[in-house]
């Protein structure tokens, strides 16, 4: 769960307390529902003071008479959350969103309860739609699209992350960070040409993109192709942020493949410093390999293979290396 992420969802979660003690809009104008509000309001007023168990008891009372009224639930959740009685407020999350599905704040307070718990998946489906209901209730806010989007990108759901990010733009044409993600993509899904153009089109937006102006540089020395415009752009990126371990990474691949090895090797040393990444590891080991320094070549694809151990190419570069 990302910082921005969080802070997004905990605003809702808050807006929605705050909105939350005027609740008559949610209660039907009869007698039933006239004791499940007066209850709801004691049940608030408890709440207010601390008294969280006299405020469970009067939700429950409410609910007894309005079984079905989400908010109810909603609060109820809210109050055993603070009894740190986790699994119950999980069952109170849930009925509000079986009588209200098109509810954002039940998702958003499963999503949090599921990551203190280190259950990922299940709190990544629920800031999806968490963030999928909020879409449907505020159609032009773009940051929401951006959070979803995010999010489809970190599930590497490439084709949702796209649509989103495409909405996006029929909303905001000039929005240089989703052209940027959709270079992201389509490098992602190996379409170059693609993730070129949308690179491209975001630094027009924004020149001083240095995310931007990094991946743009790195595409071309990966492709061998464009490298004096490929270390203008690193370099100016650098310029922006000097100690950024994966521009200096960048720098290090490029003066790789312009065959400076010793420049090559100090960089990419000086990246490994800044930033544990098995890439920087990969192609420090390719470096030496290259200079015929078989022990230090096999040492950092092994570190390269400790951090991410699904890279077949990195595996191959070992193999006539030996495993000792």
């Amino acid at each position: 769960m990302t910082s921005k992420l969080k802070r997004y969802v905990l605003g809702l979660f808050f807006c929605f307390l705050a909105s939350s003690l005027i609740p008559t809009q949610s209660f039907a104008l009869d007698k039933k529902a006239s004791f499940a509000l007066s209850h709801y309001i004691m049940a608030v007023m408890h709440d207010s003071l601390g008294e969280i168990d006299s405020a469970i008891q009067e939700y429950k009372k409410a609910l007894k008479a309005d079984y079905q009224n989400s908010l109810i639930h909603l609060n109820l959740a809210s109050s055993f959350i603070k009894k740190n009685d986790t699994l119950r407020a999980i069952e109170e999350l849930n009925l509000a969103l079986k009588f209200d599905p098109e509810l954002v704040e039940p998702h958003a307070m499963l999503a949090l309860l599921y990551s203190t718990q280190n259950k990922l998946k299940e709190s990544n489906q629920e800031y999806e739609l968490a963030l999928q209901n909020a879409s449907k209730l505020n159609p032009v806010d773009i940051n929401i699209y951006k959070s979803l989007a995010g999010l489809y990108l970190r599930q590497k759901k490439f084709k949702e992350a796209e649509n989103t990010y495409r909405l996006i733009l029929n909303l905001s044409a000039q929005d240089a960070e989703a052209h940027f993600y959709l270079g992201n993509i389509y490098e992602e899904l190996k379409n170059r040409q693609e993730a070129e153009k949308e690179l491209k089109r975001s630094l027009e937006l924004k020149p001083d993109y240095a995310e931007a102006l990094n991946f743009l540089g790195y595409l071309y020395v990966e492709e061998n192709k464009n490298l004096e415009q490929a270390e203008i752009m690193i370099r100016k990126a650098l310029e922006i942020e000097p100690d950024n371990g994966a521009y200096i990474d960048s720098l290090g691949w490029l003066y790789f493949k312009q065959s400076k090895f010793t420049e090559a090797i100090k960089e990419l040393e000086r990246a490994s410093l800044l930033l544990e990444d098995p890439v920087i590891y990969d192609h420090l080991g390719d470096v030496y390999f290259k200079t015929a320094n078989l022990d230090k070549a096999k040492l950092n694809w092994q570190k390269s293979l400790e951090l991410d151990p699904n890279q077949d190419k990195v595996k191959k570069k070992l193999e006539p290396l030996g495993k000792s």
